[in-house]
């Protein structure tokens, strides 16, 4: 899972604000329960003034609900009317079901190919593309938060998308310890692109490897970062179930992979040290004021090189 600073903490509907009274809020963020996980919204920054009618914050914010509720209307295994627990009943076929199934199920099979079936969404006998429609909805639902004047990221369960304009400071992004949740291991520092973390710290063993049907091993925690969501969580979360065995795939260029093993070593490909800056910690009080380094360090030895993903 992760964590971005600077960000305030939200609430349902209203958006939670840090500024000076009266004054146009700087930092603030709105939260929603959607697809059974709080999604939150973080916006930094003062909406340009000539755009629209002074609510163009509040149109794109209920937007990117919108988008992430069709979603999970048609993607979602526990509703049984979605579009997707139909076809696993045999009532419709995937060319009668909302277009949007048939553009996951490409990408789904693309995800196959590029990670040598360590990703698959058919597995146990089932179709289940959970593992890569959550990334897919926040990447298109975050194209509405391209607001002239406005830095932001949206996260949803720790699968980030992100963005800080031209010249202004990037977003720095917490990556927790599975060793201890209420620990950053890492933070990472990017202005554009995603950030996507896999693991069972928090919800347990729930990764299997697809072409062994046995839970993933080895591989404790995975995070990726890139331009695009979608492949990030993909390639996270396929990390993470092909454990300790040779992958047989690689990352393509652009994206860059930290890996937390079961021992407790962490490797990262060449480009992530680059990213890394000074561990924090999750809890406020824990924070110690003292001067901040610039050099990647975490609570882990990283292992050089490491793996090359």
């Amino acid at each position: 899972m992760t964590s971005v600073a600077p960000a305030g903490q939200g609430s349902d509907r209203r958006p939670s604000t840090d500024g000076a009274l009266g004054a146009a809020p700087l930092r603030r963020s709105y939260t929603e329960m959607i697809m059974g996980l709080p999604i939150s919204i973080h916006l930094r920054g003062i909406v340009d003034r000539h755009v629209g009618d002074g609510t163009a914050e509040a149109r794109a914010v209920q937007r990117v609900w919108d988008d992430l509720r069709t979603a999970d209307r048609i993607f979602s295994t526990y509703r049984e009317d979605s579009d997707i627990s139909r076809i696993a009943r045999g009532e419709i076929g995937v060319a009668a079901a909302d277009p949007a199934v048939r553009e996951v199920l490409d990408l789904a099979a693309e995800a196959r190919r590029r990670t040598a079936g360590t990703f698959d969404v058919h597995y146990a006998g089932r179709l289940d593309p959970s593992g890569i429609v959550k990334g897919w909805a926040v990447a298109r639902a975050a194209r509405h938060l391209d607001l002239p004047g406005v830095d932001w990221y949206l996260n949803a369960g720790g699968d980030i998308a992100l963005h800080s304009g031209p010249g202004r400071p990037p977003w720095r992004v917490g990556i927790e310890d599975p060793a201890d949740t209420n620990n950053v291991m890492a933070v990472i520092e990017a202005s554009d692109g995603a950030i996507a973390t896999s693991g069972g710290a928090h919800r347990g063993a729930h990764i299997l490897d697809p072409r062994t049907r046995a839970a993933a091993a080895g591989i404790a925690q995975a995070t990726v970062v890139g331009p695009d969501l979608v492949w990030a969580d993909v390639f996270a979360t396929a990390f993470v179930a092909a454990g300790s065995a040779a992958p047989g795939w690689s990352l393509p260029p652009g994206y860059e992979c930290l890996l937390v093993m079961d021992t407790g070593a962490v490797m990262g490909s060449a480009g992530m040290p680059a990213l890394l800056s000074v561990p924090q910690s999750v809890d406020p009080a824990r924070e110690t004021g003292g001067a901040r380094m610039d050099t990647p360090t975490t609570t882990h030895e990283i292992a050089g090189r490491g793996r090359r993903p």
